[in-house]
């Protein structure tokens, strides 16, 4: 079973949210009708990255990795072809 790192990118204000979640595509559906209190009113979302880990701890890492300054600097990296179009 793995654990899922993920961005999300809000439609409304185009800002992002970084999360973990052992069943991706549930979580996913619970941003989209505002159940999740930290995006709550600001859906819908694009699904813009997912990495699958292999046990919590790890996912939970590279959460936190991935919200620093240069967590952000390896995503804007990774997706540079998605921010440019």
């Amino acid at each position: 079973m793995f654990h899922y790192v993920y961005i999300l990118q809000s439609k409304r204000d185009n800002k992002f949210y970084t999360g973990y979640t052992k069943n991706l595509k549930l979580r996913f559906e619970q941003h989209q009708k505002e159940i999740v209190e930290s995006t709550k009113n600001r859906g819908p979302f694009k699904l813009i990255y997912f990495e699958g880990c292999l046990n919590q701890q790890d996912a939970t890492r590279r959460e936190k990795y991935l919200k620093t300054f240069y967590g952000k600097m390896f995503l804007r990296k990774r997706l540079k072809s998605y921010f440019t179009g």
